[in-house]
């Protein structure tokens, strides 16, 4: 049988937790700003009245959807991936629904038709989640100008955006090796078509010839452990190879595989470091050195220019977030 008891509204959660109604509306849409021991009080007293937002009721007074689209590529790989998780728990924290386009082809028409298909559900904004620099004017010239939008590791002409340091991040790399006794890195890049591959190659390029120090010619790859493994073949016969540093931890897997076999141990012989930070990367043989980017920040920061461009803020603003280098066992000084 169907109670009769009224659904309870947000003035009863404000009563149950003892603070006002605007706390309330902070919670559920800026928690950030309310001070912790406060945010448990009202969660507590919303889990305990079992309160929902009526979403259509808000929609009519606001003239909002409060939902974001997020239009990303190749999910499958840890950054992309993970930068998503990092939206989506953002959006979920200021009170917003995402609705996700997943690209399988980065050609004009799928980039049109992923836009489109988000504009149609009267999403409040869009996050674009697109490294692929080919990429960038498709989804440029399919962008309707009354949007907010912000671009991840993205460079999108007048379009706000976010990304993380990935110059800094390989100089941290490139650099703590060199300071371990290393003449030179060898580097196992990502594809050339992906902004955050060469700003990889940027930083380990210019670390080396900034110390006057002989700069090898990379060795391609493609995020995978598999290109990885091909990799540190190569480098397994080369001579005078003491220091790897992979793109990605992917690939450092796969580099380490290869030197395994080939008899060359790590960090004996041969440094090697990755980049991500997966979460695998410090149980890896030995633990990874690697940088860690720091994907909820990249998250928040995201929603929360997506939410200043919607009250009204100026676009086309970049923030920059720094990553983290994580020392583990896999580096070490070289032989002799």
């Amino acid at each position: 049988m169907a109670s009769n008891r009224p659904l309870p509204v947000m003035g009863d959660v404000a009563r149950l937790a003892g603070v006002s109604h605007m706390t309330v509306s902070r919670v559920l849409n800026q928690p950030e700003s309310v001070r912790p021991e406060t945010r448990d009080r009202v969660r507590l007293a919303i889990e305990q009245l079992g309160y929902r937002r009526n979403s259509a009721a808000r929609s009519l007074v606001t003239r909002r959807s409060q939902t974001f689209g997020v239009v990303c590529f190749d999910t499958t790989l840890y950054g992309p991936a993970s930068t998503l998780n990092g939206i989506e728990n953002a959006a979920e924290d200021a009170g917003y629904s995402v609705s996700v386009a997943s690209l399988r082809k980065s050609t004009p028409e799928a980039a049109a038709q992923a836009v489109q298909r988000l504009v149609d559900q009267s999403v409040d904004g869009l996050v674009l989640i697109v490294p692929e620099t080919s990429a960038a004017a498709s989804f440029f010239r399919a962008l309707p100008t009354d949007l907010p939008v912000v671009a991840v590791e993205s460079a999108l002409p007048q379009i706000t955006s976010v990304a993380v340091d990935q110059v800094t991040g390989a100089r941290l790399l490139t650099d703590y090796l060199l300071s371990l006794g290393h003449e030179t890195v060898h580097h196992v890049r990502g594809p050339s078509d992906w902004s955050e591959a060469n700003g990889r190659v940027e930083g380990w390029h210019s670390a080396l010839e900034e110390r006057g120090r002989v700069v090898p010619k990379s060795l391609a790859g493609d995020w995978s452990a598999r290109s990885g493994y091909l990799a540190g073949q190569r480098l397994a016969k080369a001579p005078r190879v003491t220091a790897v540093f992979a793109a990605n931890d992917s690939m450092a897997l796969g580099v380490l595989r290869a030197f395994h076999e080939e008899g060359v141990r790590v960090p004996e012989d041969v440094s090697v470091v990755g980049f991500d930070d997966i979460p695998e990367a410090a149980y890896m043989t030995p633990p990874l050195t690697t940088v860690q980017q720091p994907f909820r920040e990249v998250g928040r920061s995201s929603i929360q220019a997506l939410l200043a461009e919607i009250e009204g803020g100026a676009g086309g603003v970049s923030t920059v977030i720094a990553p983290h280098l994580i020392v583990r066992d896999s580096a070490g000084a070289p032989r002799g």
